[in-house]
């Protein structure tokens, strides 16, 4: 059995996984990361675990041979449990939930657990390996220190540059930032102070001639083009962009991979744009980022990659 850990509004990507499954006879098991909470029954062991969904499906860990680690997100909190306990109920299941991933490190995973949440949780070090791995990176700044801030602004940006959250507010196939990345001009910076309240990563703004979202599975690239040009951020323009197949130069395919090996990544979702002077600048790499998109659009075989990734890795461990 293969279980997916995802969340309960995460349906077209893991509907194409399971489907794909149940073509080759391989049981599948879908957990709600965010309803691991009162709505699922959770016993842990010495050596075990035993859960209960939502809709009454049960699964022991003795069952399971492999992970795919697709979308985790927050534990809902019931609605109107009173402010004191919520800490109190955050917390215990945080921890029940991590007891619960640990116990079953011993397997195979996409991706490996820890491996993951490191890169997920530091762009700075994503930019800094990228680098060493013969990627090009914009000049980058992460802070708080409106002084410092407007330094970096003037040496670097040539009078325009993006700011952007650290981390993801939301994730949806539609588009993973509610507050998505910002063009900052010089008249921005009057009011940069505020910046103490809410870090950002900084970086000059690069002309662009479009971008790409780049599928990596144990190094084999299916990459996406979209021609935004205009918009600092594809996800959350409206014009009508669509999405046209494109084939990354070799040179940026075995930087790439260096670069996901390095990480301890097998799969990922790589944020790259072609600059109006030819260059390719690595952006970022999301572990869990979207692809429905370009399997729907693009009929690229993204789901069947990623399970027979898994199902090798599971043959070759037992």
């Amino acid at each position: 059995m293969i279980l997916c850990i995802t969340h309960s509004g995460d349906y077209y990507n893991v509907d194409l996984f399971s489907a794909y499954l149940k073509s080759k006879n391989i049981p599948f098991f879908r957990l709600n990361s965010d309803h691991i909470n009162h709505l699922q029954k959770i016993s842990i062991g010495r050596d075990s675990f035993e859960l209960t969904d939502e809709q009454g499906n049960t699964v022991s860990s003795s069952d399971i041979k492999g992970v795919w680690n697709r979308k985790a997100w927050t534990i809902t909190v019931p609605e109107n449990m009173d402010e004191d306990y919520q800490r109190i109920f955050i917390n215990e299941y945080n921890c029940l939930r991590y007891n619960l991933i640990t116990s079953l490190e011993h397997l195979p995973w996409i991706n490996p657990y820890e491996a993951e949440k490191k890169i997920d949780g530091n762009k700075i070090y994503q930019l800094r390996t990228a680098r060493k791995n013969q990627l090009r990176v914009p000049e980058t700044l992460f802070s708080n220190d409106a002084e410092k801030i407007t330094s970096f602004f003037y040496r670097h940006c040539n009078g325009k540059a993006v700011a952007k959250l650290h981390g993801v507010m939301s994730k949806s196939m539609a588009g993973e930032h509610m507050l998505s990345t910002m063009i900052i001009e010089e008249g921005s910076l009057e009011s940069i102070e505020d910046i103490a309240y809410c870090p950002m990563i900084f970086q000059p703004y690069i002309e662009k001639s479009y971008e790409l979202r780049i599928v990596y599975v144990d190094g084999v690239f299916f990459t996406g083009k979209i021609n935004n040009s205009e918009n600092a951020d594809w996800r959350i323009a409206n014009s009508n962009y669509s999405w046209s197949a494109y084939e990354l130069p070799e040179h940026i395919c075995l930087n790439l991979i260096a670069m996901m090996q390095e990480m301890g990544l097998c799969l990922g979702a790589i944020d790259m744009i072609r600059g109006k002077d030819g260059n390719y600048y690595f952006l970022e790499v999301n572990p869990q980022g979207e692809w429905g998109m370009l399997q729907k659009e693009l009929n690229f075989p993204i789901a069947e990659t990623i399970a027979d990734y898994l199902i090798k890795r599971i043959n070759f461990h037992e």
